[in-house]
């Protein structure tokens, strides 16, 4: 037990406690958040349309080198273009058509001038050189950069990560989430004896005269930038073909050469994720990208079709059961979790960091959802309700806008028991699974605000869910049933809500249920029993007086 506690606290900080500011509270926001965070000026004239991402990696120096090529089509004239590289990277330099331009810094964000008229409609193309040593991750994926290690045998192991940190940290972007590239070629040139595994579909691999070699992943599909990684090491290959909604699905799993057996037997939970996913959320959305495992020297990301694993071919959360009601040994946490990213992150992406709460409360949803496809709804229940021990309640699960600041780590499994309460309301499964799949066929491939997903499930339910959205979102005050029991009748109201807050909840009366309406005023009807069942299933608290 001191074990699991210990664990669990180590845990618990991970999820909870992203670095270099991510998940951590942050009152006094600087120019550089607002450049960041901010649909500029100098992004707003030009959409992205293509990347050529080429770079050359040097373990031996923690050194990268190379360019992107960015294709993009002109919206309205503009002389000034923001493409964002952090320090210590450098550009080298930055040209349109053989011109070259002169490039300012402000921090983090370069802004390029442009010679050549911009026509709106027209696409055009930018290249920008970089180099140098990039951020080394310290406690990736949290805080994130280059993981430069080694395996077991002494090879380079190299893998990025950079969610909220910013693609930027390793490769010159566009880095704000709302405007997602519609298709990428990503070129990586590495040391002979290691492969590169990225993102999409792999189209060319070349053996270099001078000890390296250079492969070319495409990405077919629009990618969030990061999405986007690089994974270099002594991978070996294997592979099946899953038959899913939309036809023969490519599962491709890169694993170090000493665990290839453990994997092949480890990763049968990725054909299972896929049966449960497609059937809650839709057909995965990237067949013409296939799906992939990679291994990485960190816990894992949800990289677009190159979703990264380093759970240690371990049942729950590195051998843990995140619930603490063993229904989370049942399946890889880092497998469920970080693939059913595919469906909430990378097919819908937020558009502002601030509303992380679509990727996070939706996936870790996933996980009772691929439980209750396998195991049934009780498990189901048990495992999200367990989870309600990690929720602080310390800030509200929506950030700060345009400032790159996510809200609260509660938009994990507050998250999670708030969709599950919904599930309650709505009392009707199929109905909640055809909303499920409705979000991810609606807004395919979309960057979206919170309120477009909230308006989505009011309209799919004809349920006003202005007041239960402000409640679980934007406040950290969690519903309480307060109730009398008193001569045959109850009195209960609900308190510590928003205004206008009133959610009906399902109790238990002398082993009947039924439901109650509470607002703000207390209300009163006649029982014959002194006490009640509140509902589990629902995310409140109670207090009898």
């Amino acid at each position: 037990m001191k074990h699991f506690n210990l664990l669990f606290v180590l845990v618990f900080i991970s999820i909870n406690s992203f670095g270099q500011g991510l998940l951590q509270e942050k009152k006094n926001f600087t120019r550089q958040d607002t450049l960041r965070g901010t649909i500029t000026p100098e992004r707003e004239w030009w959409d992205l349309t293509y990347y050529h991402l080429y770079i050359e990696v040097k373990p031996d120096e923690k050194y990268i080198e190379g360019k992107n090529t960015i294709n993009y089509k002109v919206l309205k004239p503009y002389s000034t273009i923001q493409i964002d590289l952090q320090e210590p990277l450098v550009i080298t330099k930055a040209t349109q058509n053989g011109k070259m331009l002169n490039v300012t810094r402000d921090g983090n964000a370069h802004f390029i001038a442009l010679i050549d008229k911009q026509i709106p409609n027209t696409v055009n193309t930018l290249e920008v050189h970089y180099k140098g040593n990039p951020k080394e991750a310290e406690n990736a994926p949290w805080d994130g950069g280059f993981s430069w290690k080694k395996d077991n045998n002494e090879n380079h192991f190299v893998a990025t990560s950079c969610q909220g940190l910013g693609a930027s940290v390793w490769w010159p972007n566009k880095d704000h989430m709302y405007d997602e590239v519609d298709s990428m070629l990503i070129t990586v040139t590495n040391p002979k004896g290691l492969s590169n595994i990225s993102n999409g579909r792999l189209r060319s691999v070349k053996e270099n005269n001078n000890g390296t070699v250079t492969s070319s992943w495409f990405v077919s599909n629009p990618i969030n930038n990061y999405g986007v990684n690089v994974n270099i090491g002594d991978y070996v290959h294997f592979s099946e073909v899953y038959q899913g909604e939309k036809g023969p699905l490519d599962l491709d799993y890169y694993v170090l050469s000493y665990n290839l057996d453990k994997a092949k037997e480890h990763f049968k939970d990725a054909p299972k994720m896929m049966k449960a996913f497609e059937h809650w959320f839709g057909p995965y959305p990237f067949y013409e990208d296939g799906f992939k495992l990679v291994e990485v020297p960190y816990l894992g990301m949800e990289h677009q079709s190159s979703v990264t694993y380093g759970n240690q071919y371990k049942k729950g959360y590195l051998g843990t059961d995140l619930s603490g009601t063993g229904w989370g040994l049942k399946f890889d946490f880092l497998i469920i979790h970080e693939a059913g990213h595919e469906w909430f992150a990378n097919n819908i992406t937020y558009k502002d960091i601030a509303d992380m709460w679509i990727h996070e409360g939706f996936t870790a949803y996933s996980e009772n959802l691929f439980l209750d496809y396998y195991y049934g709804k009780e498990a189901s229940s048990e495992y999200v309700i367990g989870t309600r021990k990690m929720i602080l309640n310390d800030r509200p699960m929506i950030g700060h806008y345009n400032v790159n600041k996510e809200g609260s780590g509660d938009m994990y499994y507050k998250g999670a028991n708030m969709l599950h309460t919904l599930r309650q309301l709505i009392e009707d499964d199929e109905k909640w699974r055809q909303i499920l799949r409705g979000l991810n066929s609606t807004f395919y491939h979309q960057t979206v605000t919170t309120e477009q997903i909230e308006n989505y499930i009011s309209q799919q339910t004809g349920i006003d869910l202005t007041e239960f959205f402000n409640q679980y979102l934007r406040t950290t005050m969690i519903p309480t049933l307060e109730y009398e029991i008193k001569d045959g009748n109850l009195k209960y109201r609900w308190t510590n809500i928003v205004e206008k807050f009133d959610m009906p909840i399902e109790v238990t009366i002398d082993d009947k249920k039924q439901w109650l309406f509470p607002n703000a005023e207390w209300k009163t009807i006649s029982i014959n029993s002194d006490s009640i069942s509140i509902d589990k299933d629902f995310y409140v608290f109670s207090k009898k007086l």
